[in-house]
């Protein structure tokens, strides 16, 4: 549970009746953070576009589609909009120590889904408190610069694992925002706590967070472990499923290892409560694949898809040296009607079997 001091020191100081509002609803809407960012061109558009320019989004296209305009400015989604309403939702959970999935995807919620309805709640509650004015409701499928928004916002800073970190809280959060063409007075980007920290960017395992010159990180997304197990379709290389580990959705790695969530707080949220923080691997390369669209349909694991899945799950398998895992790859090879999987399987196999 997070404090109740915690967000009244957020609220204090808002400046404005409204904003006082809009940060009481948003913690009533079941939100953790909440700032207000102005609707103007974001300077970061240009570091982002640079980020695309250099090819360091590899295969996600998504990120430089034909709406990758619309990230310079938070009006290319609503003109009327005067200020951003940005919120955190915490998604942290307690769970065992070795994990094969990301956090963010132990539960039985797809987060967008969760995130859209409060957000919904907020808009209505906030409709009722304000009067009639337009808006936009954003998840991280919206082409917004989300986490420079929060930022801006003073939700947190942008740490050298690239993500959201707010003080005292950590980075476990899901970002949301609600563009309203009220004017409210923003909020102020709070400091850089980094310092001298570097331990996400030498625990990397594929070195996918890069120093730039003036101490700046990038995130290389083409040596991304949860690029390639989330996002990359059909094999991969050899290097990167050597490089995977036992893997089988995402990397927390980067920020595990940061300080900020060494006393990071648990969400109740039922919906983020763990079901499948480290699923059985012969068990899930056996799973039908009727079976995994009842069980992963409405999860973050759907991303995926089906043979992704059963992929990663032959890779993490060939990685982990249990031999034990040896007549599941057989039938796995046997079976798949997904050459990438058949030739993760061949590929786990013959490391079991030249290790045995």
């Amino acid at each position: 549970m997070i404090p109740e001091d915690i967000f009244e020191m957020q609220a204090a100081g808002r400046g404005t009746p409204e904003k006082a509002q809009f940060a009481a609803l948003a913690r009533r809407a079941g939100f953790h953070l909440a700032g207000v960012a102005p609707a103007r061109p974001l300077e970061d558009y240009t570091i982002y576009n640079q980020w695309l320019k250099d090819g360091l989004a590899g295969p996600l296209g998504y990120l430089s589609d034909h709406r990758g305009a619309l990230r310079a400015d938070p009006r290319g989604l609503l003109p009327a909009a005067r200020s951003v309403l940005c919120v955190g939702l915490l998604y942290n959970t307690p769970g065992p120590e070795a994990h094969t999935v990301s956090r963010y995807a132990w539960g039985a919620a797809d987060y967008h889904d969760l995130l859209r309805a409060s957000l919904k709640s907020l808009v209505e509650e906030l409709l009722r408190a304000w009067g009639t004015f337009e808006y936009r409701i954003a998840v991280d499928t919206a082409p917004l610069l989300e986490r420079s928004l929060a930022r801006q916002g003073g939700l947190g800073w942008i740490g050298r694992n690239t993500c959201l970190i707010h003080e005292p809280l950590g980075s476990w959060f899901f970002l949301g925002e609600i563009l309203v063409s009220v004017e409210l007075p923003p909020d102020s980007p709070p400091p850089d706590r980094c310092g001298t920290c570097r331990r996400c960017i030498d625990a990397c395992p594929t070195a996918a967070l890069v120093e730039e010159p003036g101490g700046r990180t990038r995130l290389d997304a083409r040596r991304c472990i949860s690029t390639w197990t989330i996002e990359q379709r059909g094999p991969l290389g050899e290097e990167q499923r050597a490089a995977s580990g036992g893997l089988l959705f995402g990397c927390d790695i980067c920020q595990e290892v940061c300080p900020w969530n060494r006393r990071a707080p648990y969400s109740t949220e039922p919906g983020f409560q763990p079901l499948h923080p480290d699923p059985d691997l012969a068990e899930l390369s056996a799973m039908p694949e009727e079976e995994f669209r009842g069980r992963f349909r409405r999860t973050p694991l759907w991303r995926t898809k089906y043979a992704g899945l059963l992929r990663n799950a032959a890779t993490a398998m060939g990685n982990s040296g249990d031999a034990g895992y040896i007549p599941a790859l057989r039938r796995l090879i046997e079976e798949a009607g997904d050459e990438a999987v058949s030739e993760h399987a061949r590929w786990a196999l013959s490391r079991l079997e030249a290790r045995a």
